[in-house]
């Protein structure tokens, strides 16, 4: 009885310095220090939410897990040790059937909990739009993005990242008025198709949560309602070359009216039409009429 009420006295400052510590969480911690989340902002998109979500509950199970198997350890070092005066081993057990049930039934249970809601997760994410406001195509290159506005017949050609190295000592900084920008219009379902010229890329917006790679002849989607004005970084994250470092872009997230300006701009540079694969360096691929000769030509 007296280890009882110790207990319960025990119990209630750690329920009260929990609840105090969890209450005292920022926006960040809540959603597990990833990127997208500000104190009384929006999410970034309509996914990132969901994202989040999958893994900040995925940690906490994980840590109840070691927690528990910590625990277990500890307790039985502790009480199954050798004691003063014991001599020879231990008492030997060949298995213990409740025990063995309990270390086959859990794990199966988590892991098909941790399937279960990440496919959903994932089919929410993946699922097309039916009739998307405004359609993109990003064309990743060897070591630059060029986008494609499909509905409006305008692109904005890029190069990869410059460095301001008027000291020659390789510690110049980054030019960002020079990194390619994509924009894209808040509140709209946006569907990207993503393509590549030459090896293998990987489209990854940071903020967003969210990356795709990106293969030479064949196009992936993604599918993203951006909720948040702003200005997001984007990089390739699939290591392709010797400038991979170097491919960087931006993602401008504005309004209608500044994307409609942003469009007449491209229109009035000049930048009329679609980059396609007539500038795709590899020629060697189904589809792309590539010559062929007769053996011993």
């Amino acid at each position: 009885m007296r280890n009882n009420r110790r207990l319960r006295w025990a119990a209630i400052p750690i329920a009260a310095t929990l609840a105090v510590v969890l209450a005292g969480c920022t926006q960040a911690q809540l959603n597990g220090f990833l990127p997208g989340f500000e104190e009384g902002e929006s999410p970034v998109t309509n996914n990132t939410s969901m994202v989040s979500g999958l893994w900040v509950t995925s940690w906490i199970v994980l840590l109840v897990v070691g927690v528990i198997t910590w625990g277990l350890t500890i307790w039985a070092v502790i009480v199954y040790r050798r004691r003063k005066g014991q001599t020879g081993l231990p008492v030997q057990l060949r298995y213990n059937m409740p025990i063995e049930i309990f270390y086959t039934i859990v794990p199966l249970i988590l892991v098909l909990g941790f399937f279960a809601f990440t496919a959903r997760d994932q089919t929410a994410i993946e699922t097309p739009y039916a009739e998307p406001d405004v359609k993109i195509n990003v064309v990743a290159k060897q070591w630059a993005w060029d986008f494609n506005y499909v509905d409006e017949d305008v692109y904005s050609p890029g190069i990869q990242g410059q460095y301001d190295d008027s000291s020659n000592d390789g510690s110049g900084e980054l030019v960002e008025s020079e990194l390619p920008t994509l924009y894209l219009p808040v509140d709209k379902k946006i569907e990207i198709s993503l393509n590549a010229r030459d090896v293998i890329h990987s489209f990854w917006v940071i903020d967003f949560l969210y990356k795709k790679d990106m293969f030479p002849g064949k196009t992936n989607y993604m599918y993203v309602t951006p909720e948040r004005e702003g200005t997001y970084k984007g990089k390739c994250a699939e290591l392709c070359g010797e400038y991979h470092s170097a491919m960087l872009f931006n993602v401008k997230v504005v309004s209608e009216a500044e994307y409609e300006a942003h469009i007449q701009d491209l229109r009035d540079a000049g930048f009329e039409g679609q980059l396609g694969a007539e500038y795709d360096r590899n020629t060697n691929l189904p589809g792309t009429k590539a010559p062929v000769t007769e053996e011993g030509e």
